[in-house]
């Protein structure tokens, strides 16, 4: 169990990209929280820690694990990889065996619950991809593999090498942000049974007063629609995502308990089909045809 939705189920994760291991106390609080509300599935990368430098946030979960190991009981830690400052990607084999083996010193731990791979390296060939990936799960140190923002050919390609199967694929999609309906992301996760991940599942910020112009039909069509529900816009774009029948997870990176509490409370919102494709048109700026 990954702690993602399945069928019939509305699940939330929780990503560490905003924090850095400067940021213990507060990060730690706000876990707290997150675990209090039964979130079990926590994102992180080796590339993420902002002002804290590379593998700062996984240092930082690492530091919890030691301070407050009770926060991590039961929890699902996945970690990204094949971002390589200045290259800027390596999916190499020994690129990728090293990575792993420091996110597992960082992380704390001896086995990684999910290991992605966060962006395609188009100089590695899917075969030798497997094969590494492969070889980290016969060696114990992953459990299992994910993809990030990977076409649906690159994926079909790395499949048809891989024995260990796909679990996860963790992609950018929102009510702002709604390539994924219609590029095949979608469609190949339901036909492989793959889990979907969304990351900035609130467009970036750009759903706040101060969003961009190209999200401004967005934003109305929200605000429309809380006013209807009694609840807020980030509510309502959050029960956008998890009405998808894929059925997705949305990975929220707020470090504001109050916003935490908004997006929670998307999970006892039920949209109608008329509210879910007035975001989608919206987004799209014209009609369905």
């Amino acid at each position: 169990m990954l702690g993602f939705s399945e069928p019939g189920s509305r699940r939330i994760a929780y990503g560490f990209w905003r924090w850095h291991e400067g940021d213990i106390e507060a990060a730690q609080k706000l876990l707290s929280l997150v675990r209090e509300n039964g979130i079990d599935h926590l994102d992180t990368a080796d590339v993420y820690g902002g002002k804290g430098g590379f593998g700062s946030a996984e240092r930082l979960l690492g530091a919890i694990r030691l301070r407050a190991p009770q926060l991590l009981d039961g929890a699902v830690v996945a970690t990204k990889a094949g971002c390589e400052p200045g290259s800027p990607y390596n999916s190499s084999a020994g690129y990728l065996k090293a990575a792993c083996d420091a996110s597992l010193q960082r992380l704390g731990v001896s086995r990684i619950d999910l290991f992605y791979i966060h962006r395609p390296d188009f100089l590695t060939h899917p075969q030798e991809l497997a094969a590494t990936l492969d070889g980290l799960v016969q060696a114990g140190k992953i459990a299992a593999v994910g993809v990030s923002n990977f076409s649906p050919a690159q994926v079909a390609a790395l499949a048809r090498h891989l024995k260990a199967p796909l679990a996860a694929h963790q992609l950018e999609f929102s009510a702002g942000h709604i390539a994924p309906l219609t590029d095949g992301t979608l469609d190949q996760a339901m036909e492989r049974g793959m889990a979907i991940a969304a990351w900035s599942p609130l467009a970036r910020g750009g759903f706040g007063e101060n969003g961009p112009a190209d999200l401004a039909r967005s934003r109305k069509v929200l605000a429309h629609l809380a006013g209807k529900h009694g609840t807020t816009p980030t509510s309502v774009a959050i029960a956008f995502l998890q009405m998808h029948p894929a059925p997705v997870t949305p990975i929220l990176g707020t470090t504001n308990p109050d916003r935490l509490k908004e997006c929670l409370a998307a999970s006892q919102l039920t949209l109608s089909r008329a509210d879910w494709y007035a975001l989608v048109e919206a987004a799209r700026g014209t009609r369905m045809p």
